[in-house]
């Protein structure tokens, strides 16, 4: 799940400016507490800039362990307003331009976390998280053997939730219905669902159609016959996200849906393959936009893949187009995501009225993966990768011009895991 609005161009004049500061208020002997307060906004996706990691929501933060009830608030400026508020967004929306089809339907009421056993995040009763993680974009946490451990137990938590938000996803179901399933999956497996209440997210997943980037708010609208929709989940459990997205077809899809999905997922793949200790995270970008901008596609600047671990969104900022940004460079034990959104037509997206849904400004439709890494001394793991057996197999991993099959990373257990399993289902052995 990606963070914020960006302006990379600025990031390096931020940067300057903050180290700057810093070395002023040392001399000084001022304590660093100074810059204890970071200014925060409605989102949920990672921002491209790192100028925002010290401005925006991206919040750089270390999450304690939260009160063990939670009912989540909602905040003010939240997608369910009252009274004076609500006519307001009503006027707003009677005027706002939509860019294609979608349209928001009806919320139900905000969902619940009452069970005392389930450890919940810091923002979980007022939306507002509360630590902070590294300041500068180059300063990446190297996870402990025992950090590691829990991310695996999340992020395979939050794999067999998205597995089980996906079987619903058919013609005539609601979005709030996959969210009503996501949200009881993710309480079974006592987790957290992490979108809930963060920065007063009303749901507990996101649910992109069509022309909808990110952030889509579960609702009563059913899904139609050709639709695509990704399906965006993150987990928190004992103390640690695992956040994973994939794209789905609602029944038949045209062909031209078909390709944007095959080449989103294969530069999707390409860019995992690329991570390794020691190569540079500001290179993953280009990786993308060679493979998608010669078949005429876009890749989304305004929002990115992000460190995770405690913290939700954290160091590095990964871009997902051509960039020179000093985001840090790569070492075992950095946990983050790669999450690239390619659009048909324009990558700028416009904001609905409810603050959080961001769309393609031309309509044109878009599509997302989405995993959280682990790199090894070795090359890198998937911590939300598929299930054999569990997870559906979809067309465009059987037709992969990358990488056939699941993508298991490419330390030498899990490409032997990968080729087991595509063996297994070409053999007719798995369902």
């Amino acid at each position: 799940m990606d963070i914020s609005k960006a302006f990379p161009s600025r990031a390096r004049i931020a940067m300057t400016a903050f180290l700057a500061i810093t070395v002023a208020l040392i001399t000084l002997s001022i304590s660093t507490d100074a810059f204890s307060t970071v200014p925060t906004k409605n989102s949920l996706s990672l921002s491209t800039s790192t100028m925002q990691q010290f401005t925006s929501s991206t919040r750089l933060e270390m999450n304690k362990k939260g009160k063990s009830k939670s009912k989540p608030k909602k905040k003010s400026g939240s997608s369910s307003p009252k009274g004076f508020a609500a006519a307001l967004r009503d006027l707003q929306e009677k005027g706002f331009k939509f860019s294609g089809d979608v349209r928001p339907g009806k919320q139900s009421p905000q969902r619940v976390v009452n069970n005392p056993r389930i450890i919940v995040p810091d923002y979980a009763v007022d939306g507002q998280p509360k630590n902070r993680g590294p300041l500068l974009p180059w300063l990446i946490e190297v996870k402990k053997p025992e950090e590691i451990a829990k991310m695996r137990i999340s992020g395979r938590i939050a794999r067999e939730v998205l597995d089980i938000g996906a079987r619903a996803i058919r013609p005539g179901v609601t979005t709030d219905e996959v969210d009503r399933a996501v949200h009881e999956a993710c309480l079974e497996r006592g987790g957290y669902p992490s979108p809930l209440n963060y920065h007063g997210f009303p749901k507990s997943c996101c649910t992109s159609v069509n022309e909808i980037i990110c952030h889509g708010i579960p609702d009563d609208r059913k899904l139609v016959e050709g639709d695509i929709i990704n399906l965006d989940i993150t987990c928190y459990v004992d103390g640690y996200h695992g956040d994973c997205s994939e794209m789905f077809m609602v029944g038949e899809c045209d062909d031209a849906a078909k390709r944007l999905i095959q080449t989103t997922y294969d530069s999707w793949v390409k860019s995992l393959e690329f991570v390794k200790p020691g190569r540079d995270y500001k290179d993953i970008g280009a990786i993308i936009e060679d493979h998608i901008v010669p078949k005429g596609y876009s890749t989304v600047k305004n929002f990115c893949g992000h460190g995770i671990g405690s913290v939700f969104h954290t160091a590095p900022n990964i871009l997902h187009y051509r960039n020179n940004e000093p985001n840090g460079q790569m070492a075992a034990g950095h946990t983050f995501t790669i999450e690239p959104m390619i659009c048909e037509g324009t990558n700028r997206p416009i904001t609905w009225t409810d603050q959080w849904t961001a769309a393609t400004a031309d309509g044109g439709r878009t599509a997302q993966f989405e995993h959280t890494l682990i790199i090894t001394p070795d090359g890198v793991e998937p911590m939300t990768a598929k299930i054999p057996g569990h997870s559906k197999v979809q067309f465009w991993e059987m037709e992969s011009e990358v990488h056939k099959g699941f993508w298991l990373g490419t330390t030498p257990a899990g490409r032997a895991r990968a080729a087991k399993f595509l063996e297994e289902l070409q053999q007719g052995v798995l369902p």
